[in-house]
């Protein structure tokens, strides 16, 4: 009865973000609406969207993760702590990530380097950084109350449902945005926010909301998968590096502001990897199942 209310939960907040998003887009793609960065200013101090969205995807899905968790009886402890440390590692790692390859800019402006809140978080960072604070909890805790692919499962079960949100961020930064196009759903840029060379155009493809969307139904599948399907733990995990990397690989073909190493986009070079490697996870650990199944 508890999963059918929260399942219900989580439904009417899915239908809730495309209500608002067939509200506010239409509107704001058209240039009717521009929205500004700052959500509120007191004195020097700016709240910023960007922000805002980001605590708000965290701790939602904090809220899921710690619903998964009591049913998996891990203990609280143990996932707080952990998450507590996902969360400060997987910001600075995917601050890291952005800034390494942007380091001609952040070598001219230091300062700029702890001004996350204009933007400039990259998720592969993130999630290394996160992969790699749950490997060493796991090993380094005693009497860890979840193995290493468990404690995976639960982060990259939510991360979808983080990143949805976050991509709104981006949004209200007018950032992340795609080449320029004449779709029906093409979105407006002001001049001062237009990439360089691309000052003459005034509609680009919304990337921000198409990954937004893809890492909804990502997230809703692997809720389905979780409760339902999976076999072993770590599976989640795979079929997460698959089907994120599936969907942002065209995405990212069509942004502007891509992180490069050399003539080719890191992102993509990324996700052609975790695909590789998501693959060889999931069937690894079906072949394997006896040594990490799920514990009744």
């Amino acid at each position: 009865m508890k999963d059918k209310v929260f399942f219900n939960i989580l439904m009417f907040s899915v239908i809730s973000f495309f209500l608002i998003s067939l509200i506010i887009l239409p509107r704001s793609f058209s240039g009717e609406w521009y929205f500004s960065p700052i959500m509120l200013q007191i004195g020097r101090i700016e709240i910023r969207w960007y922000g805002v969205l980001i605590a708000l995807s965290i701790l939602l899905a904090t809220f899921i993760a710690e619903k998964e968790a009591k049913k998996e009886k891990i203990d609280e402890d143990d996932l707080f702590t952990a998450v507590s440390l996902g969360i400060i590692f997987g910001i600075l790692g995917a601050r890291l990530y952005y800034v390494i390859f942007n380091f001609d800019y952040f070598s001219g402006n230091l300062f700029a380097i702890f001004k996350i809140w204009q933007g400039g978080l990259a998720i592969h960072g993130a999630i290394l950084a996160a992969f790699l604070v749950v490997f060493l909890y796991t090993k380094i805790k005693k009497n860890c109350s979840f193995t290493f692919l468990q404690g995976l499962d639960l982060f990259t079960f939510v991360l979808p449902l983080a990143q949805s949100i976050g991509r709104w961020g981006n949004f209200f930064n007018h950032e992340a945005y795609g080449a320029p196009t004449n779709l029906p759903w093409k979105m407006y840029i002001a001049p001062q926010d237009r990439m360089i060379g691309y000052e003459s155009y005034e509609y680009f493809h919304p990337t921000f909301f198409y990954e937004s969307a893809w890492n909804l139904v990502v997230f809703l599948i692997l809720f389905y998968f979780i409760r339902n399907k999976r076999k072993s733990y770590g599976e989640v995990t795979a079929l997460y590096l698959i089907l994120y990397s599936i969907g942002r690989i065209p995405i990212e073909s069509l942004r502007t502001d891509s992180l490069y190493l050399g003539n080719f986009r890191v992102a993509i070079l990324i996700s052609i990897i975790l695909i590789i490697l998501g693959i060889g996870l999931f069937f690894y650990l079906r072949k394997k199942r006896k040594n990490f199944e799920i514990k009744e």
